[in-house]
């Protein structure tokens, strides 16, 4: 092959509880690399649509995660690449992801594949130290592998892949304000009590059991956020309003997708995902923000050459 296309899909981070360790993928919103060899040795990016990134390759996050991948393995070519962005920069769906895993996707597809896609995680986590200042890969991780996954340790990543329900499906809303993760980084506390911790760390286990055992009770028990959300929820406008009614329109329950602005809620069944989605829409149009929403299952392949 000389030339590739991938699609790398938008992801849901944190998923309440799992700050910077939990995620999941979505579907149908992503996304669009095309990588080519090129005779020029290193890394090119050649052309971005969607928005204005930059082209150089030491500051845009696919261009550093296919250099981190090339430290790795000699390559007689070098790579050009395109993208075509489908996550806006900041919306809270993991646009840098998607960026950075279909770009070491489709590198590692042109050199057969020498790498797994859990070793791709680390390559990809160099896109998002770019982006917010933290190699964090609880957005890149669900990207590649698909699914839920768990990130037990991030220096050297130790990712575990996590089943999804089938009846599960997510719905987004995505009021149109940028909120930079690294700004919204910057409101967190650096320590938090010991009577928070023990609460989120049984929300995560009870999370983790949740999707093994498709108990949706005890899903929705366990998406409770008690240590970042209140915390960043002030950054969103009308945050508690949308989340209390997502829950009234029957959500399992919800929070701040990312670093937001983004809002995710997750439902049994489509039918009432879509609820979800109209409920929110006749909630926050009168507020004057531009916003868009839509609703997706849980994709449980991430990126893929198409």
């Amino acid at each position: 092959m000389e030339e590739v296309k991938v699609f790398a899909p938008a992801t849901v981070a944190n998923v309440s509880c799992g700050f910077d360790v939990l995620g999941f993928c979505l579907d149908h919103v992503g996304d669009t690399v095309i990588v080519r060899k090129s005779n020029t040795p290193g890394v090119r990016i050649t052309k971005i649509e969607g928005q204005e990134l930059p082209l150089e390759t030491k500051k845009n996050v696919a261009g550093v995660a296919v250099e981190a991948l090339l430290e790795q393995i000699e390559t007689p070519f070098g790579f050009e690449i395109e993208i075509e962005k489908g996550i806006k920069a900041g919306s809270g769906i993991g646009s840098s992801a998607a960026s950075s895993a279909g770009a070491v996707v489709g590198v590692n597809a042109l050199l057969g594949n020498p790498f797994s896609r859990n070793e791709l995680i680390a390559f990809a986590m160099k896109g998002e130290e770019l982006a917010s200042g933290a190699a964090h890969a609880d957005n890149v991780s669900p990207a590649l592998l698909g699914g839920f996954t768990l990130v037990r340790c991030g220096k050297k990543p130790d990712v575990i892949s996590l089943p999804a329900p089938t009846e599960l499906f997510a719905t987004i809303i995505h009021p149109k304000i940028e909120l930079r993760t690294a700004d919204a980084r910057s409101v967190l506390k650096q320590s938090i009590s010991l009577d928070k911790a023990i609460q989120q760390w049984g929300n995560v286990g009870a999370l983790v059991s949740g999707l093994y055992t498709n108990n949706y009770k005890l899903i929705s028990r366990a998406l409770v956020d008690v240590i970042i959300e209140p915390e960043r929820s002030i950054l969103i406008p009308h945050f508690d309003e949308l989340k209390a009614t997502a829950l009234a329109a029957g959500g399992l329950g919800g929070g701040i997708s990312g670093s937001g602005p983004s809002l995710f809620t997750l439902s049994r069944g489509e039918k009432t995902a879509e609820n979800v989605r109209q409920a929110l829409i006749k909630s926050f149009e009168p507020h004057g923000i531009p916003f868009d929403t839509f609703v997706s299952k849980i994709n449980t392949h991430g990126a893929k050459i198409v």
